[in-house]
């Protein structure tokens, strides 16, 4: 497996930490000073590239997944901060022949923590004596607020409680990896669940595995897909 980096900040060089401790070739990295291309010096640098993780900025993720189709070059998108454009990024891919993973949060943990909330606002949805709110805490240096990771819960449990308001309050502060809750409260109790990120190395692991799943696909899928696929093999589906 090889992999080309966009972004080398902090996730980036983490993810090529983790890479290579999985037997994973970065071949190039792309950054500020020298962006993602389409000419021929960067097909050369790509030849043998199986995919492209994305780490950047909201306003370049749209042009990097242009030059990822024009590079006919598959890719696993971690910015946040962009859904707004979802539509017109899936255009993009399915006009073309690549294969695009994207998400809120690659952490495989708090994917499944989706599914947990998903199932918990279940069975609270059915009293209305319970409000469910959603709490997210971050380091200083994020710029979104609230959180993708949020917004993605927010949507859950919207499933359950339809056009009913789930209010969102968001920290930014220290550097915090990431915090998210989900809380049921009523005059009685309060029922929370939690996610607490201990590093970013969950994010990583997510993204990587992200790269792997997708490097012979074609098609534009979030990363939940990737792990439920994997449920449905352990329940022999």
């Amino acid at each position: 497996m090889k992999i080309a980096l966009i972004g080398y900040g902090k996730m980036g060089r983490l993810i090529e930490e983790v890479a290579r401790r999985q037997n994973i070739e970065v071949v190039t990295r792309f950054t500020r000073a020298q962006p993602l291309r389409v000419d021929e010096q960067t097909r050369q640098a790509l030849r043998d590239a199986n995919a492209m993780i994305e780490f950047s900025t909201p306003d370049a993720v749209l042009e990097n997944i242009r030059a990822a189709a024009a590079l006919s070059l598959n890719l696993v998108i971690g910015t946040t901060g962009w859904h707004n454009q979802l539509e017109e990024a899936r255009k993009i891919v399915e006009s073309s022949n690549i294969g695009v993973v994207y998400g809120s949060n690659f952490s495989p943990g708090v994917n499944l923590f989706y599914q947990i909330v998903e199932r918990t606002a279940q069975l609270f949805s059915a009293f209305d004596s319970y409000d469910p709110f959603i709490e997210e805490s971050h380091h200083k240096f994020k710029k979104d607020a609230p959180s993708g990771t949020a917004l993605v819960l927010q949507k859950v449990l919207a499933t359950e409680y339809g056009e009913r308001q789930i209010p969102i309050t968001s920290v930014r502060a220290g550097y915090i990896p990431g915090s998210h809750s989900v809380s049921f409260d009523s005059t009685v109790d309060t029922i929370r669940l939690e996610h607490t990120a201990r590093s970013r190395e969950g994010f990583a692991e997510g993204a990587l595995l992200a790269a792997k799943w997708i490097a012979e696909r074609k098609g534009f899928y979030e990363f939940r897909e990737v792990l439920e696929e994997r449920l449905r093999m352990k329940d022999g589906m």
